[in-house]
């Protein structure tokens, strides 16, 4: 069957020279986006209910945007000012472009990884003296806790924001021929706005693999998957899945 409607569980890209506006050009179909979930902040007094003090730390580990926007909400909601000796370690090369709405980045002390949690551990080990503030979401990797211990740093984790299931009622009665996952709680939403979901010619794509293992869970198909080496990004599995099931048209 030949794809004219894609919705992507995610926000609109804001960039204008998205992969997705070009798949919509070349291939001629419609794209739409819809984050599935969303992220709410946890108050300052909840965050002292986990009994932190941000005067404790010398040094943030910053694992996404939402963690850099979410630290800094809380700081200003407990009227502390993040001190210009404060180390940052930031996961990528994106989270730590991103910090520069908080801070004059040259004036401070960043530390970056490649692209994995795993690829910050050298850094972090490195300043092993320091006392590390993880401020993540509610849904944490198993991982990055784990590997923290596993170096016998001083740190602690709080939750400064949480994963939200979005209201989806008003797609009740519309269709889509593809519909794009990239997490489990995206699968997670749609069962809860749509527990009667049956897939039927719906094909889904999914990128990585929990996300892939929680739509085999819920006994859904899988029609495409990326990252492949022949597919590294969504888009790219996107367009090859069209260009084959579209031929003719």
């Amino acid at each position: 069957m030949k794809v004219k409607t894609i919705l992507v569980s995610q926000p609109e890209p804001k960039i204008e020279n998205s992969p997705y506006f070009d798949l919509q050009e070349k291939q001629k179909v419609k794209v739409d986006f819809r984050p599935f979930i969303h992220v709410e902040g946890v108050s300052a007094k909840e965050i002292r209910q986990q009994k932190i003090d941000l005067a404790k730390f010398s040094a943030i580990i910053l694992t996404s945007r939402n963690s850099v926007d979410h630290f800094f909400r809380v700081a200003d909601e407990m009227r502390f000012k993040v001190p210009d000796t404060m180390k940052y370690f930031c996961q990528s090369e994106a989270v730590a472009y991103y910090l520069q709405k908080y801070v004059v980045y040259r004036k401070r002390k960043i530390y970056v990884g490649k692209r994995t949690f795993e690829d910050l551990m050298p850094l972090i080990k490195k300043y092993k003296d320091e006392s590390f503030l993880l401020p993540t979401t509610d849904k944490v990797k198993p991982i990055i806790p784990d590997t923290l211990d596993s170096l016998g740093v001083n740190w602690k984790q709080a939750t400064f924001y949480k994963t939200v299931i979005s209201d989806l009622s008003d797609l009740a009665n519309v269709y889509y021929d593809i519909l794009v996952f990239f997490s489990p709680s995206g699968i997670e939403s749609l069962f809860h706005n749509f527990p009667d979901f049956k897939q039927n010619d719906t094909r889904i794509a999914v990128f990585g693999n929990t996300t892939i293992k929680a739509v085999k869970e819920k006994g859904l198909r899988v029609d495409i998957a990326a990252p492949t080496p022949e597919t590294p990004s969504m888009t790219m599995a996107l367009q090859k899945y069209i260009d084959s099931v579209n031929k003719g048209k």
